[in-house]
């Protein structure tokens, strides 16, 4: 006699691509991390903050002394004020990508702190939703530290910087959604070094940091036109000359779209690789 299928067995399989389900219960996942990391917070805002301080001191100060004024749309200006707006956007991405790649797989991979934390009434979309915040709060410290040093050494003094502030978080939102992408992919921390060559360094180069884009090739730069760090670019900077960006609807909804569709892929691979 045939045994009735039992009801796990037909029940269907739930899709890894079905609308994130989040609840509140990110803020405890959030909470866990910021009381662990206030004992590096010290070092680890003299690490986040060193190398574009670098940057801007060695291209700001050594390289603008002989570039002298360079163009910002309409405007001349003084090629570190352009360098200080373009390297903040960096260094956000840099920040949330760091906290979102190596300190996130530590948790999920190494130390298996993901398996504890949901063995409490926590579901693995509200750890991923906490480790985004959690990585775009890193990103969001890191360049309010650097706006202090900027403001301290006179480069901009814009009101418009208020402003420029939740741009910056977002910007960290974003790339930490990016950047679980290749959490979720990766197999050992090395995986980081592809993502560090192949995407963040070119983007870099491309999106107006260093240069204005009109030194690129017509077809490059119409590439550059839709990277994620080009429109954040495209939004902070007039805001640290004092004027308002020229298409902020455009550079909003790239900002925003990158981050909802980086999300769900994020969290639809990171089901995946949990069984979820």
């Amino acid at each position: 006699m045939n045994s009735a299928p039992s009801s796990a067995s037909t029940r269907p399989v739930p899709s890894v691509w079905r609308a994130p389900q989040l609840s509140r219960r990110w803020w405890p996942v959030f909470l866990r991390n910021l009381l662990v990391w206030r004992k590096l917070a010290i070092p680890s805002l003299v690490g986040n903050i060193a190398e574009p301080l670098m940057w801007l001191v060695a291209f700001g100060y050594g390289m603008g002394a002989l570039v002298g004024q360079v163009s910002a749309g309409e405007q001349q200006v003084p090629y570190i004020l352009f360098l200080a707006s373009g390297s903040i956007c960096m260094s956000a991405m840099n920040a949330a990508s760091f906290e979102a790649l190596y300190s996130a797989f530590s948790r999920m991979h190494v130390q298996k702190t993901w398996d504890g934390i949901m063995n409490a009434p926590v579901t693995l979309d509200d750890v991923v939703l906490a480790e985004m915040l959690w990585a775009a709060f890193k990103a969001l410290f890191t360049v309010t530290a650097i706006l202090g040093v900027m403001l301290a050494l006179g480069i901009s003094h814009s009101p418009k910087l208020l402003v420029a502030w939740p741009v910056l978080l977002g910007v960290g939102i974003m790339f930490s959604s990016i950047a679980l992408i290749f959490n979720a992919l990766a197999k050992g921390y090395d995986f980081f070094t592809y993502y560090f060559t192949l995407v963040l360094t070119p983007m870099m180069f491309l999106s107006g940091v260093f240069f204005p884009r009109e030194q690129l090739p017509d077809w490059v730069r119409g590439v550059s036109d839709w990277l994620p760090l080009t429109n954040a670019v495209e939004l902070v900077r007039p805001m640290f000359m004092d004027t308002w960006p020229a298409h902020p609807l455009r550079h909003g909804l790239v900002l925003a779209c990158t981050t909802v569709l980086a999300f769900w892929l994020a969290l639809a691979l990171t089901r995946r690789r949990f069984g979820a």
